[in-house]
């Protein structure tokens, strides 16, 4: 099987349900694509499950519209999920199915959850997603459809969990913030887009209205990084296996954006 070279200016957000890379990270996407990116959107799950009135086929199909809709105002390519809600699992048949994707794309830039959360279909979308990037060279990994293993460089970020907490209720500090101050409107537009969540998260959450909580947690990130009013908070994953040492293409991109977290308020 031939080895394609990866490409430079693409980034790909991968995110459990229809809405979330609207909520924690399309501000940063939106600020790539502003700097010449391609960028490319994946929901692994259908969002089933998001209605208290609305059999799962109709939840799918209404999902997919307003997926759709939101990627189409933030300028992305969407590319269709392969589960259900509560049916993400780091298993085998999931993983070829997402690194299919990441051969396909050929991203320089993975964006994902965080490794910990409130709920097991983030993180177990966190792992399908570093690994997939991970296998994205390995010729005798075999995906869902056949691609061909791709060279170069990815570099993962991952973002803020909901609620900037662990299962557990301790903080998790973000490492660097990005200023979204300037994508804030759109970001919200495009989480705006999938309106069937509002009822179902205010019944289900209490999250008194889905836009609100996002613009309540830019805010919060923004006082975090002790210089924006509204930001998006990142991790870097371990450059080994992925990319060279030191590479950090949100850093070089996203200048005169960025900041490193505080002194205190680093993670452990």
């Amino acid at each position: 099987m031939s080895v394609k070279p990866a490409s430079r200016n693409i980034a790909l957000a991968i995110a459990a349900h229809p809405d979330d890379i609207e909520f924690m990270m399309a501000g940063t996407l939106l600020l790539l694509r502003e700097k010449g990116f391609e960028i490319h959107c994946l929901n692994v799950s259908s969002g089933n499950c998001g209605s208290q009135t609305l059999v799962a086929a109709a939840v799918r199909r209404i999902r997919r519209k307003e997926s759709l809709e939101a990627a189409r105002i933030l300028g992305a390519r969407d590319h269709p999920g392969f589960a259900d809600d509560l049916e993400i699992l780091y298993e085998v048949r999931s993983l070829r199915r997402l690194a299919a994707v990441v051969r396909e794309v050929r991203p320089s830039i993975v964006l994902t959850h965080s490794p910990v959360d409130y709920m097991e279909d983030h993180m177990n979308t966190c792992r399908l997603a570093v690994t997939a990037a991970f296998a994205r060279g390995m010729p005798n990994f075999v995906t869902t459809p056949r691609r061909a293993a791709v060279e170069g460089d990815v570099t993962v970020y991952h973002a803020m969990p909901h609620g900037l907490q662990d299962p557990f209720g301790q903080p998790v500090r973000a490492d660097f913030f990005v200023n979204i101050d300037r994508t804030l409107a759109t970001k919200r537009a495009a989480l705006a887009a999938h309106a069937s969540q509002k009822e179902w998260l205010d019944a289900s959450q209490g999250m008194d209205s889905y836009l609100k909580a996002m613009e309540d947690t830019s805010r919060e990130m923004g006082r975090l990084s002790g210089k924006y009013a509204v930001a998006e908070g990142w991790r870097r994953h371990s450059h080994i296996g992925f990319c060279a040492e030191h590479s950090d293409p949100l850093r070089e991109q996203l200048r005169g954006c960025w900041v490193n977290a505080p002194r205190g308020r680093q993670r452990a």
